[in-house]
């Protein structure tokens, strides 16, 4: 850890010491700040893994103060646009109608070209103003168009959600927000008011002076530490920049992308030193970081040390409720059962029998957006022959029902894949020979990811209870002494809190997931 965070956590550890006497009933008493920090890819295992390592660390410490929710879900599917929704939305993509960061919608039109519905729609570095190194600007010809004005209009991040978002209901209380991520396309964050981040720093991750940043486990972590300064500097009470005094935000944070990068990536392939490598390896059967992992958790465990010093400095540590969770896990973690497969396998497929494919998003759960929904039936018959299933490692199928069941009928909501594919564990589909593991599918790996809720005054459990990482949306204003009914998303699937310990689960909430069924024919 850094010099600063030895220093500053014994401190911090005597501050909880007076407080611990207060007991459980802290824990419903109003904070004035959320901190919410996204480690993307971060498991659960992961966390219990580096606290025992490291028992000096900031995890340690939090883990230390606060509840740890031992079996938290992400969203289905685990990408970072669904999940990060699920955390400030409280929905699912049932109610927010987002699937991935690259989707289809059967109502928009492409950003060019002739005005005809039915577009690929892409919320990442594809909107850049170019050349794009570290741009925090979205091109607007870029954007796709809405047809019902005869395509006069584009279609912002922020007009895609269904629903609206903590950011806008804190802002509507009269609380300061802000929020830093990797793409200029998390302007999405705003909600559909357009407005409801005050201080929205994004840039860009995809490309750092002409080198790919996320080839790089060093570079990664620099790009990570801009978005930490923002943050340290929101604590002290100014904007991003660190220029301008505003105060510091109700609700804040910020996506870790080192630790994902730590997992996805094979071996360094930018710096000639150190010559780390990524994910995990097996030591006496047991699963472990690598030293290019190792290195993306200590450099986050010490950032986030850093913003709990600063909140310590401010004397805010007591009146700030933290809380560290993640979009999506990635898999697979163990090596040994990494299979990639060229995701045209799957295109090929579907071509046979449903030629110009919408579109195929395939990373570890792949989504088909078919032209025609009619041919359904016909896609899946073709892909549940032995051959094909084994060419391309098909476990399960979701469509028709079970998939209407989940989100919506994709024959009559827009935004729905026509078929979800649950592949074997294990794979990629992928034709890169650098990336080992990666996210977006359905399985243990993907969706069992860390959360824990902290605060300096609060004694440390451990929570079994199932929970999702969309109840965030409505702790989050909890905290804030806010109520959640305000959330859109709470008319079409409701959520609650997490809670303050174990209790009954009483099976409302049912996930059709969660014994899916063989395809039928």
């Amino acid at each position: 850890m850094s010099r600063l965070v030895k220093i500053a956590l014994p401190t911090l550890i005597c501050v909880a010491g007076l407080c611990a006497s207060l007991g459980a009933d802290i824990e419903d008493t109003p904070y004035s700040h959320v901190l919410l920090l996204s480690v993307d890819g971060l498991h659960k295992v992961d966390v219990e893994r580096y606290v025992a390592d490291h028992p000096a660390s900031a995890l340690a410490w939090l883990t230390a103060h606060g509840r740890t929710y031992a079996n938290a879900t992400a969203t289905k599917p685990s990408d970072s646009f669904p999940g990060l929704l699920a955390m400030v939305t409280g929905g699912t993509p049932r109610s927010t109608g987002v699937y991935y960061d690259d989707g289809y919608d059967r109502t928009l039109a492409a950003a060019s070209g002739d005005c005809i519905a039915g577009a690929r729609v892409q919320w990442k570095q594809n909107l850049d103003v170019l050349p794009f190194s570290f741009t925090t600007t979205i091109d607007p010809l870029k954007l796709p168009r809405d047809p019902a004005d005869g395509c006069t209009s584009r279609v912002y991040p922020h007009q895609f959600p269904r629903v609206n978002n903590i950011f806008e209901i804190v802002k509507a209380a009269g609380g300061r927000t802000a929020w830093s991520d990797k793409h200029p396309a998390y302007e999405f964050l705003n909600g559909p008011s357009g407005t409801g981040v005050d201080d929205l720093y994004t840039p860009e991750i995809t490309v750092a002076t002409g080198v790919a940043t996320t080839n790089s486990f060093s570079l990664t972590m620099a790009y990570d530490d801009m978005k930490v300064g923002a943050i340290v500097n929101e604590i002290r009470g100014f904007d991003h920049t660190g220029t301008s005094y505003v105060g510091t935000p109700a609700v804040f944070g910020m996506n870790f992308q080192a630790v994902s990068v730590g997992q996805k990536l094979k071996a360094e392939q930018v710096l000639t030193a150190p010559l780390l490598t990524g994910g995990y390896v097996s030591t006496d059967g047991t699963l472990v970081p690598s030293d290019g992992l190792e290195a993306t958790l200590d450099h986050t465990d010490q950032s986030i040390g850093a913003m709990v010093t600063a909140l310590a400095d401010q004397g805010l540590l007591g009146s700030t409720l933290i809380i560290v969770t993640a979009k999506h896990g990635n898999s697979p973690m163990d090596p040994a059962t990494l299979v990639r497969v060229n995701p045209t396998v799957i295109s090929t497929i579907v071509n046979t029998v449903a030629p110009g494919l919408a579109l195929l998003s395939a990373d570890t759960g792949p989504l088909i957006w078919l032209k025609d929904s009619s041919t359904a039936a016909a896609v899946v018959e073709q892909l549940n022959l032995p051959a094909n299933r084994a060419a391309a490692r098909i476990d399960q199928i979701l469509w028709g029902p079970e998939l209407a069941a989940q989100y919506a009928d994709p024959a009559t909501d827009p935004r729905v894949p026509d078929i979800i594919i649950l592949p074997t564990p294990g794979t990629v589909y992928t034709t890169s020979a650098t990336k080992i593991a990666d996210h977006g599918g359905f399985g243990e790996e993907d969706v069992h990811v860390a959360l824990l809720v902290s605060n300096s005054a609060q004694p440390r459990k451990t929570i079994t209870d199932p929970v999702e990482t969309r109840q965030i949306a409505c702790t989050i204003l909890k905290a804030l002494n806010l109520v959640c009914d305000g959330l859109i998303s709470e008319q079409i699937e409701p959520s609650k809190f997490l809670p303050n310990s174990d209790h009954k689960h009483d099976g409302s909430t049912i996930d059709v997931l969660s014994k899916p069924r063989k395809a039928s024919r």
